[in-house]
């Protein structure tokens, strides 16, 4: 089983507008809801492909009852915490003919005994051989050593970490060993200092991350593609498929959960990189996140190209 953890999730609302003006009334050529977060999306993904999974984070108020429907629109297997009092936060999303444009809600006040009681039961449900995916932006009314606190908790119970975050939160997890970690090129950069925009400088920093705790290393790199470095040592490397990129939220997410399921269905590093290119891919090209048979096809082309 892999359960993601999103401790801040949203109700992503994504408008599109041709010409984006400031200061002025500006008219929705498209909008949609949906139920977002990374680890969210991630069990989103991961489902779509037929992999066990249950998706966990916290709701609250009327956005949180509006969250719940939107994710249960998805068939997504779901257990998630109420928060008395709070609102679940909602994202604006806006494309124009020149930019994308972001606003993001701020974060549910979660409460102390809340926290305990939620890290309690989900320590307390692991078990070996399960994958935990820890991901996503950590509310301000939460330490941010909750995910550190999280792996430490389960050390030698035989679980699985993935992490997907960013800034002191993963460079504190790298330090307890995760299973895996999947930085951007940006977040890379970030970490070490400099700036990471080929496949070779992307390695390098990989094994410096390994050096640091880390067992495999995910890095995407957005047009570039994608590198795993292997705890074995052994290296993977990804082209990005050619198409149009219309779509860049939930791509990285994708791609982790792709790889993830790739990793569970077939047992092997090149095919789970493959796999969770595609869907990192597919969902790029789509409006929102990719679809099975989006991945599944992307999957045969990537197959192809490499016979």
């Amino acid at each position: 089983m892999i359960y993601t953890v999103t401790l801040n999730p949203a109700i992503d609302c994504a408008m599109s507008v041709g010409e984006y003006r400031t200061g002025a009334v500006n008219r929705a050529d498209t909008q949609a809801l949906t139920a977002g977060g990374k680890g969210i999306n991630m069990s989103v993904i991961l489902s779509r492909l037929g992999v066990p999974t249950v998706a966990l984070g916290f709701i609250g108020g009327v956005t949180g009852k509006m969250f719940l429907d939107l994710l249960e629109g998805e068939h997504c297997p779901h257990e998630m915490t109420e928060v008395e009092g709070q609102l679940t936060r909602i994202n604006f999303k806006l494309h124009s003919s020149s930019d994308e444009t972001e606003i993001n809600g701020k974060g549910p006040e979660i409460p102390t005994e809340v926290l305990s009681e939620f890290v309690d039961g989900l320590c307390g449900r692991l078990e070996s051989g399960d994958t935990l995916i820890l991901a996503g932006s950590i509310p301000a009314s939460v330490p941010d050593s909750i995910y550190a606190d999280i792996m430490k908790r389960l050390s030698g119970i035989g679980v699985r970490i993935a992490a997907d975050t960013s800034g002191s939160a993963l460079v504190e997890l790298i330090k307890l060993h995760p299973f895996l970690i999947k930085p951007n090129n940006i977040e890379l950069g970030e970490i070490l200092g400099r700036s990471i925009s080929t496949r070779a400088e992307a390695f390098a920093g990989a094994l410096e991350l390994q050096k640091m705790g880390a067992q495999n290393v995910l890095v995407s790199l957005a047009s570039e593609g994608a590198v795993l470095l292997a705890a074995d040592g052994k290296r993977f490397e990804s082209g990005a498929p050619h198409g149009k990129a219309v779509n860049s939220v939930g791509a990285g997410d994708s791609m982790l959960a792709g790889y993830l399921a790739g990793l569970e269905l077939y047992g092997d590093n090149g095919r789970a990189l493959m796999l969770g290119t595609a869907a990192g891919s597919s969902t790029a090209f789509s409006s929102g996140l990719a679809s099975r048979d989006e991945i599944l096809a992307m999957f045969s082309r990537l197959e192809k190209d490499i016979m």
